[in-house]
């Protein structure tokens, strides 16, 4: 009788969990209504979660939430520029104010303002190529990840779709610099450390 018992404690509790519906685990991380799991596998290693932040525009709108995946997490903006080890973010959107000529102009903006005029010129046609693969308008709900694999490269997904990778790791590095360098949105990046 006791085991009938348990057995029936047991499925009243998994159909009280699938009535509840889909829960964040204790240690998931919400912002704004977006939920990211504490580790995530990507290309075979599990990464942790170092970091989420969100971005507003003009103060009001609220354009994405934004995790941040290391193999190796960090506090340090620069560690996460230079290190050859996989990075993973993860960028969900709010709003449908983000489009795809915003994201182009503010990518080539930031990109400009955080790295150095001379790698500038120097990656000027890759900068180019990535600002090209920013070319469909945000909604909410969708999503965009960038995932960095030394020896592969740099890899954008734009709502599900592979738009390319860029292998040089200088060029990664100038993307990184342009979300965790000295010239970055301070917001973002002391988010993304986990400061």
């Amino acid at each position: 009788m006791a085991n009938y018992r348990n057995g029936l404690a047991v499925i009243l509790g998994v159909l009280f969990a699938f009535a509840l519906g889909p829960v964040a685990l204790a240690d998931d991380v919400e912002v704004l209504g977006v939920t990211f799991p504490q580790e995530k596998v990507v290309s075979g290693k599990t990464l942790k979660l170092n970091g989420v932040s969100y971005r507003k525009a003009m103060g009001l709108i609220k354009v994405y939430v934004v995790g941040l995946y290391l193999e190796q997490p960090t506090q340090s903006g620069e560690e996460v520029i230079r290190s050859e080890q996989i990075k993973h973010l993860h960028f969900h959107y709010l709003t449908d104010k983000a489009t795809a000529e915003k994201l182009q102009e503010g990518f080539i903006a930031a990109m400009t303002k955080c790295n150095p005029p001379e790698l500038m010129t120097k990656h000027a046609q890759r900068v180019t190529q990535y600002r090209s693969w920013l070319d469909k308008d945000m909604a909410p709900g969708l999503t965009s990840t960038s995932t960095y694999v030394p020896g592969e490269g740099l890899t954008l997904v734009n709502q599900g779709q592979v738009k390319g990778t860029i292998a040089d790791p200088e060029f990664a590095q100038m993307y990184y610099r342009y979300n965790f360098g000295e010239k970055a949105n301070a917001k973002i990046r002391d988010g993304l450390l986990g400061l």
